[in-house]
């Protein structure tokens, strides 16, 4: 059970975290750089975090949870991007869903080639 938990809390404590950074009454900060860079990596986390939980752990990537990792990635993008169209201070933005997917996306080729580096690092090794 604790290993559930250490796996899906990263999940579920992003999940929290952009919902509460998406309300109306949440701190807005200064644009220092473009949203879509910030959506990008903060999707791109989510994406790791996503990926680690329905692989069980870092490993070689396999397609059913990578499938997996990468909806929950994009439809939970898409929901808070639909979500803050009913938000009078937010708006809805395609563009920032996109980078959300793209994030995600990253992630995942981040973690697939890692594991092939890592693996022909530990068979050159022996």
């Amino acid at each position: 059970m604790a290993r559930l938990v250490g796996l899906w809390a990263p999940v579920v404590g992003f999940m929290v975290a952009v919902l509460f950074l998406s309300d109306p009454v949440s701190l807005q900060t200064p644009q220092l750089v473009s949203d879509k860079i910030l959506h990008f990596l903060a999707f791109g986390l989510f994406g790791v975090a996503n990926m680690r939980a329905f692989h069980g752990g870092f490993r070689r990537p396999a397609p059913a949870p990578t499938l997996a990792a990468l909806l929950l990635t994009a439809g939970f993008g898409a929901f808070d991007e639909w979500r803050q169209t009913f938000i009078e201070t937010r708006y809805g933005s395609f563009a920032d869903w996109v980078a959300d997917v793209a994030g995600g996306i990253a992630a995942y080729l981040g973690i697939f080639f890692y594991s092939l580096w890592h693996r022909g690092r530990n068979e050159h090794e022996r």
